[in-house]
């Protein structure tokens, strides 16, 4: 039935934005030029893309449509060509009904705007604007590509009907809210991701982040679009911002693009040490370590031989305190090993029957046999059958529990016992070492992944800072969420290079050098290799995370470290740099607390420039057991 006159009110209408659609199939078209416009239909505002062939004004009222399925059978499940990001997080709860998808016979859409439930603005650095549209039924739209600009024009017009509340996490996000309402989002911290099986979707994606993203857990199409507040979730006043905290990037009028990207310098050259091969030297003659901060720089610098990685790794790691004496580091170890074998004894102790009504324990002695039996097999120390190697990572992994019983066992920190094992050869001085390394990384293994999110959010910012056309690349794809790069923080790696790289690249962190949060300098300095390649072969999301995931040791890690440490330095000697920045590098001082400044870091950051610039003379001479 034709619509009347009287029905339709055109309201805005832009020429030359094209709907990419990532459609599989060769057949179809992946770029179509079309009309966006807001309309009235009976009164009702609604946001409305069409192709150039059709002139719009009987666009069906469905979120999306497409092309017909081979056949000339229509295809009533849309399948824009890409999955939604995998989001850490669970499923967003739906409880009330939203507008149905229904078949149509081109790539349309209609939405209400009373549907709408976010939008993000970006741009390229060559001026090509696209916006990222979202329903409150969390349905992913196809981005819009505005060839020939348009979107500030459109978010005015849109304001006529709806209130854009911009995102306090990321200036390039908005919020839609009806006019009338005076409610705005709730903050980041109320946000509960993990609902159900939190942990099976995490240890899933750490042993295949391809397989898992694709095997039907992405019920959330965007972390930061998830940061703010679920559709169904209550919503709270807006309030004002705490003055305590930082100062947020100041708002452009007109929704203007708000980034992080930030005026850089060039990249200083950066170059790599020796191992450190020298321990006897450091240590005074009651066997005390004279030169902590010197031999945490040539750690850093190089990292450390075989031979002596067991001695400083459990320096590194807190088993022993750094000014202890040889006598000392005799009674603590005789301590905590009568402390080991007595929380062993614990659950060694536990009966059958005992088991069976402790469905806690229950649990984490399955999944702890899971995963020792595909934990490292490749590697000799656990390879083969009834292999000792194998039985200790099991009852290291079991008395874990005892000690931090809250915690457990959660899939993943086999990973990081089994280089400490395959180090130390030794039940106590493992176990003693993974409490120590758990003390850095527990949070990470939380169900709430607050700490995850974090993380996510602080690489987010460093890539704004560092690149922001691969960011708006990646934002474009749907990729903006940085999931991809999720393993990679929760195990630190582990999966991403080979085993003895990885005992190179955990005790460089350990050291806590230049900055704690090194290891996100890490993920940058990965994406920054792999930028040509994501823009230039144009990948989607599906082939961008299939990108990564395939990097796995392919990666030279003494080119990520010197990329890492460049990448440092490079924002370090920045003027103007950010302060959310500043916080993620620890370089933020409070203006109430100057007097806190943090010299040390500065002092630190001071002499890795200088390491740097005397070139690999300079730092192999380092070696010798000098304090500053």
């Amino acid at each position: 039935m034709e619509q009347s006159a009287e029905d339709y009110k055109l309201i805005f209408e832009k020429e030359g934005v094209y709907l990419h659609t990532n459609a599989k199939k060769s057949n179809q078209d992946t770029s179509i030029p079309g009309f966006i416009r807001i309309v009235e239909r009976a009164g009702l505002p609604a946001l409305e893309w069409s192709p150039l062939e059709d002139d719009g004004r009987n666009a069906p009222a469905v979120l999306y449509s497409k092309k017909d399925g081979d056949g000339g059978e229509e295809d009533t499940n849309f399948d824009p060509g890409y999955e939604p990001d995998w989001a850490v997080i669970s499923t967003v709860k739906k409880e009330r009904e939203h507008v149905p998808v229904k078949s149509s016979g081109q790539w349309a859409f209609s939405l209400p705007l009373s549907e709408l439930y976010s939008l993000r603005r970006s741009r390229f650095s060559l001026g090509r604007n696209f916006l990222v549209l979202t329903s409150r039924g969390g349905h992913p739209l196809p981005p819009l590509h505005f060839h020939r600009g348009g979107t500030r024009e459109l978010l005015r017009a849109l304001q006529r009907y709806i209130i854009l509340d911009p995102s306090p996490l990321d200036g390039r996000l908005f919020l839609a809210y009806p006019q009338d309402s005076g409610t705005l989002p709730q903050s980041f911290d109320r946000l509960q991701f993990l609902e159900d099986g939190g942990n099976d979707l995490v240890s899933r994606f750490i042993h295949d982040p391809y397989a898992t993203t694709f095997g039907g857990f992405s019920k959330v199409t965007n972390f930061f679009r998830a940061a703010l507040r679920p559709p169904e979730s209550p919503i709270h006043a807006r309030t004002p911002q705490d003055p305590s905290l930082p100062p947020q990037p100041d708002e452009e009028p007109g929704f203007e693009l708000i980034t992080c990207g930030v005026e850089l310098g060039p990249k200083p050259d950066v170059t790599r040490g020796q191992p450190l091969d020298k321990w006897e030297e450091f240590l005074d003659s009651e066997g005390r370590v004279t030169c902590q901060e010197k031999i945490k720089e040539l750690v850093f610098r190089g990292g450390i031989t075989h031979s002596l990685r067991k001695e400083i790794w459990k320096f590194l790691l807190g088993f022993y305190p750094w000014n202890s004496t040889a006598k000392e580091r005799e009674d603590i170890l005789r301590v905590k090993t009568d402390e080991y074998f007595r929380m062993k004894v614990q659950w060694k102790s536990v009966s059958e029957e005992q088991e069976m009504r402790n469905s806690l324990l229950r649990g984490y002695r399955s999944l702890i046999e899971r995963d020792v039996n595909r934990t490292d097999r490749h590697n000799t120390f656990f390879s083969g059958n009834d292999n000792p190697g194998l039985t200790l990572l099991h009852d290291v992994l079991m008395t874990y529990c005892m000690y931090n019983f809250d915690l457990g066992y959660v899939q993943g920190m086999s990973d990081l016992l089994s280089p400490i094992l395959f180090v130390t050869q030794n039940e106590v001085e493992s176990f003693w070492c993974l409490t120590g390394f758990m003390e850095l990384v527990h949070q990470n293994f939380e169900e709430s992944q607050e700490a995850m999110k974090q993380q996510l959010l602080q690489l987010s910012i460093l890539l704004k800072a560092l690149d922001p056309e691969l960011c708006d690349f990646l934002d474009s794809q749907d990729s903006g969420s940085l999931c991809f790069c999720f393993r990679w923080l929760l195990i630190w790696f582990k999966r991403e290079f080979s085993f003895e790289d990885i005992l190179t690249l955990w005790e460089v962190l350990w050291t806590r050098l230049p900055c704690e949060n090194f290891h996100l300098l890490i993920a940058c300095s990965i994406l920054e290799s792999q930028r040509e390649e994501l823009i230039g072969s144009n990948h989607d999301f599906n082939t961008i995370l299939k990108h990564i995931n395939e990097l796995t040791m392919k990666l030279d890690l003494q080119s990520v470290l010197r990329g890492a440490e460049a990448i440092y330095l490079q924002l370090f000697l920045c003027k103007e740099l950010p302060v959310m920045v500043k916080q993620v590098l620890g370089l933020y001082v409070p203006p109430s607390s100057e007097e806190e400044s943090p010299d040390s870091q500065a002092s630190e950051t001071q002499r890795l420039l200088s390491q740097s610039q005397e070139g690999a003379a300079a730092s192999n001479s380092a070696c010798r057991p000098s304090c500053p």
